[in-house]
């Protein structure tokens, strides 16, 4: 099946990618991975990050994408046939996260309804884990379903397909023009309310007091290199699959200058807008900022809610705006992150994109019904360490080593410098490429491992393998059913 989708302009491009880097992780884990990593100290590997690992890892998945023009199951396929697995194992392992990833955004979208008339009560921690959720942390909490959480995940997916089905450019590409730029602009209007708050400097003075003697530590340095690599979400074959719609004649380097500095701003513009907050609880409270910066769903749902209630009348404003934000935020990033998997069905097995989306739809939603249950929310931590630290690393390293070696990324420095209005490629990029980033991405994966699996509890490592289970064998399905596209093993390359 020939790719028929391509990007109707290079603005809808640029626009989608840098919805599909900003999500709800540049809003709640950047701040606290700026802050616990020295402050200001953490931009000088933050940005070291960015230039050895960010812009040429994207500029590599860019042009590979470019070069194929197909899903990239596919174009792994066509590398070397004997990895065809791992052409599929990345889509579906984005495919799991989109999964869990709809669950965060339904409780966020339930809470923009709930800000209005502050529903949290005087006591959010409370409202969130007992009286919303039901928390559970015992298997038994899978048979207690929740039903108003069952119907706000069965809504987002619904949007999703909406959006998604009608097409590339009238369903993402169209919505990309209109929430992107809403997404900044919202985000702008929060945090420029929140310097205005009575101990905003409190906050900031904590996030950006810089510990110098920690540029001598390695952990800075795998933190910033992996907070790049979950920000603009590398070697998820997202970027790939985007790239593979691009015209012909599109600026590769340049937009992704583009899109990475966009994503960049917005994460440091997010930060200001939470510390601020944080500064102006600490003020009311008499409680230290240190005591209250935490990261994850405990920000957004527990914190926030918390200081919204202190807020009073402004509370009602500043409210459903922040919560708006970050349902902008997931919203841009969930619709791309389902585009993998989907086009390399459509690759595949020559099934149209509005049936493929349907049905990956449908599977999405019944998969993320256990989290909504009593139970969901542990479950959603145990998938998460289990996808994002072991499964998703692992891949995007081996990715790294098909596209520099096997590929051979030396046939895309022509190509890419042709079109080049910014800088241009050389021997520099293939040692990044080829060296660098591999032994990174590796070590990170190590290092993950290490410090979170011996801490496992048995009912995770217990979870983790049957999610290991369903990843490996959904993975396998894939792989051993025949083509149904007669051009599925013919190699086509533009470069």
């Amino acid at each position: 099946m020939s790719n028929k989708n391509e990007w109707n302009s290079n603005l809808s491009f640029l626009l989608a990618m840098i919805g599909s880097a900003i999500g709800l992780g540049n809003i709640w884990r950047y701040p606290y991975v700026l802050y616990s990593n020295g402050g200001g100290t953490f931009y000088i590997p933050y940005f070291i990050a960015i230039l050895l690992l960010g812009i040429p890892f994207l500029i590599l998945e860019y042009g590979v994408g470019y070069n194929y023009k197909s899903s990239f199951a596919k174009a792994i396929t066509q590398i070397n046939s004997k990895w065809q697995y791992l052409g599929w194992f990345i889509p579906v392992t984005v495919f799991i996260f989109t999964v869990y990833y709809s669950v965060v955004l339904a409780w966020d979208g339930l809470y923009v309804v709930l800000s209005f008339s502050k529903a949290w009560g005087s006591n959010p921690n409370a409202y969130f884990a007992t009286t919303l959720l039901q928390s559970s942390q015992n298997f038994t909490g899978l048979l207690n379903f929740i039903p108003l959480i069952g119907i706000v995940i069965a809504i987002v997916w619904i949007i999703i397909w909406f959006i998604s089905h009608r097409g590339l450019e009238k369903g993402i590409g169209n919505v990309s023009k209109v929430l992107v730029p809403l997404l900044f602009i919202v985000m702008m209007a929060l945090v420029g309310f929140s310097l205005t708050l009575p101990g905003a400097a409190i906050g900031l003075n904590e996030l950006f007091n810089p510990n110098w003697q920690l540029l001598t530590k390695f952990d800075i340095w795998m933190a910033a290199f992996a907070q790049i690599i979950f920000s603009i979400s590398l070697g998820m074959s997202i970027s790939f699959t985007y790239a593979s719609y691009i015209k012909e004649d599109t600026d590769l380097i340049t937009n992704t200058l583009i899109i990475t500095f966009a994503n960049a701003i917005f994460e440091n513009i997010a930060a200001l807008g939470v510390f601020s907050v944080l500064g102006y609880m600490s003020l009311h409270s008499g409680t230290a900022v240190h005591d209250l910066v935490t990261q994850g769903i405990g920000i957004v749902f527990i914190v926030y809610p918390t200081v919204f209630n202190i807020l009073g009348q402004w509370g009602f404003i500043l409210g459903p705006l922040f919560f708006l934000t970050v349902y902008l935020a997931g919203f841009t990033s969930i619709l791309s992150s389902i585009e993998p998997l989907s086009f390399s069905i459509q690759n595949k097995f020559n099934i149209s994109r509005s049936k493929t989306i349907t049905f990956l739809i449908i599977v999405g939603a019944l998969l993320a019904m256990p989290f909504a249950t009593s139970f969901g929310q542990t479950l959603l931590e145990y998938v998460d360490t289990f996808i994002n630290l072991i499964a998703l690393l692992l891949a995007i390293f081996f990715e790294c080593i098909i596209f520099a070696w096997m590929f051979k990324a030396e046939k895309l420095i022509d190509f890419l410098n042709s079109r080049s209005k910014t800088f241009k490629l050389g021997k520099w990029w293939l040692i990044i490429v080829k060296y660098i980033l591999p032994m990174f991405i590796l070590i990170i994966w190590i290092g993950g491992i290490i410090d979170v699996v011996p801490n496992w509890t048995f009912s995770q490592l217990i979870l983790s393998v049957l999610c290991g289970i369903f990843l490996l064998v959904t993975t396998l399905i894939f792989t051993i059913l025949p083509a149904k596209d007669e051009n599925w093993n013919e190699k086509q390359e533009r470069i």
